[in-house]
């Protein structure tokens, strides 16, 4: 389905958000790095449609678990007890242990719930936290996405690539 989608919204003319990111990223001398919970390596994977990729992504951290967050990422154990995974706390912690642990000046984290269970009153069922680390800089977003399991990850890594555009064209 996410293939059908992108190839169907790619024109041969117009450069993908993706591509965009990528060229940004390449004329800044910047490297990128991911930390994803459930978005499952859905940024990496479409950050590496772009040409020219490999020159500003190194790495890449699906910390799909609790224990993988706090091993890889450096979440504080507090953070995830008090808050919980799916919070603004864990996201910014995410994008900026993530930056750190890639050497890397701009990170995109995502942490939420897909669906199609998993949700309570609280944390329904299409909530994501996306963070957006930049030179120091942590910019976290709350999202309440309405779609299927796969819609849900594909409009989170739309809204993270989109969130680095922005704070690299603002940069």
């Amino acid at each position: 389905m996410y293939l059908e989608w992108y190839l169907k919204e790619k024109t041969a003319y117009e450069k993908t958000l993706e591509e965009t990111v990528v060229e940004l990223l390449s004329e800044k001398q910047l490297h990128v790095t991911t930390a994803e919970s459930c978005t499952g390596g859905l940024i990496a994977g479409t950050l590496v449609n772009a040409a020219g990729a490999s020159a500003v992504l190194n790495e890449g951290y699906v910390t799909y678990s609790n224990e993988a967050k706090e091993r890889l990422l450096g979440v504080s154990h507090e953070t995830l007890e008090t808050y919980g995974a799916v919070s603004e706390q864990t996201a910014k912690e995410m994008a900026k242990g993530a930056a750190k642990a890639a050497n890397a000046e701009a990170a995109l984290s995502a942490t939420g719930i897909a669906g199609p269970g998993g949700g309570t009153e609280d944390k329904p069922v299409g909530l994501v936290y996306i963070g957006c680390y930049l030179n120091g800089k942590i910019t976290v977003k709350e999202c309440r996405f309405h779609g299927n399991r796969m819609e849900n990850r594909v409009h989170t890594v739309e809204t993270a690539l989109e969130m680095l555009k922005e704070a690299l064209l603002r940069e």
